[in-house]
This record gives structure tokens, C-alpha cells and sequence, in this order.
């Protein structure tokens, strides 16, 4: 009796977890979500770019390399932990006040959605004028509310192109 209780709780633990909780149309939706997101900044549409956001206090950073810690260290604060403060907000007020041509391209784009939660991934490029100023790779967490695919955290890695 004992081996075959062994067997079944062997089984059990060595059993897949269930899948994660996934439909196409809201994958579809999460797509479009990125679709719009680059057509507002593209647009300098802050108020549409916000519409996307779950609010306007969600995480937004890039925290910085111990490289870019260490000199930010050294010339300005020493108590900089390379995670600026200034968000989302400090990200739309840049959007509205910039002088040229910006656009964000996304490439490799994997969406993993489990219910109302989904997390996006993606290489990008943030463009200037035409020309690559970063790049890097992306991560969006989104919750849906009321039907609707929200952003609620925006975080990624910045290299610069060799000058």
C-alpha cells in the first residue's frame, strides 16, 4: 500500500503545473496596446500615451549599470543607486516637450498572458531624428481592468550606440 501511495505522490509532484490562462483575443488586444503605445509617442500624444498606463505612478526605470552608479557616484550623489525617481511623469513631460522626431521600435516581441496579468517582451530601439539613441531590451507587466489592458509597470535596459 505504502509503494503505491509512493507512486501517486511521485506522480503528483512530478506532474506539469497547469497552463498559464491565455486567449487570442487578448493577445490580440495586449498587441494592439503596443501598437498604440508607439503610435502616440511617435504622435507626441501624451494624453493618448497616458490612456495606456494603469496610472500615472506606475514603476518606469532603466536602472542604471554599476558602471553609470559608480561616475554618478563619484561626480554628483553619493548615495545614487542608478533608479532615477522621476517616472512615467518625468518620461510624458519629455514625450510633449521634445523638439524632434521620436519614435520607440519593438522587435521580438513575446507576450505571456496568464488572466488578467500579462508581461511583454521585447528588444527596442528609441529613435532621434531618424537616428538610434538607445536600445535595449523591454519588459511591460499589464492587468486587465474593466475589459481593458492596462500598463502598470515599464522596465528595460538602456546601451548606447558606439559614437
Amino acid at each position: 500500500m505504502s509503494g503505491i501511495l509512493c507512486v501517486l505522490f511521485a506522480g503528483v509532484a512530478l506532474a506539469a503545473p497547469p497552463k498559464p490562462v491565455s486567449t487570442p483575443e487578448d493577445v490580440a488586444a495586449i498587441t494592439a496596446v503596443t501598437e498604440q503605445f508607439q503610435a502616440a509617442l511617435k504622435a507626441k500624444d501624451v494624453k493618448a500615451l497616458s490612456s495606456l498606463m494603469l496610472n500615472s505612478n506606475i514603476l518606469w526605470s532603466s536602472p542604471a549599470s554599476d558602471k553609470q552608479v559608480a561616475k554618478l557616484r563619484a561626480e554628483h550623489d553619493p548615495n545614487f543607486d542608478g533608479v532615477r525617481a522621476g517616472g512615467y511623469n518625468d518620461f510624458a513631460w519629455f514625450i510633449k516637450n521634445a523638439k524632434k522626431d521620436i519614435e520607440e521600435r519593438f522587435y521580438n516581441i513575446k507576450i505571456t498572458q496568464d488572466g488578467d496579468l500579462a508581461w511583454v517582451m521585447f528588444d527596442y530601439e528609441f529613435v532621434g531624428d531618424g537616428k538610434v539613441e538607445n536600445y535595449g531590451v523591454e519588459t511591460w507587466q499589464m492587468v486587465k481592468r474593466g475589459g481593458q489592458w492596462k500598463i502598470f509597470s515599464v522596465v528595460w535596459s538602456t546601451h548606447f550606440p558606439e559614437q
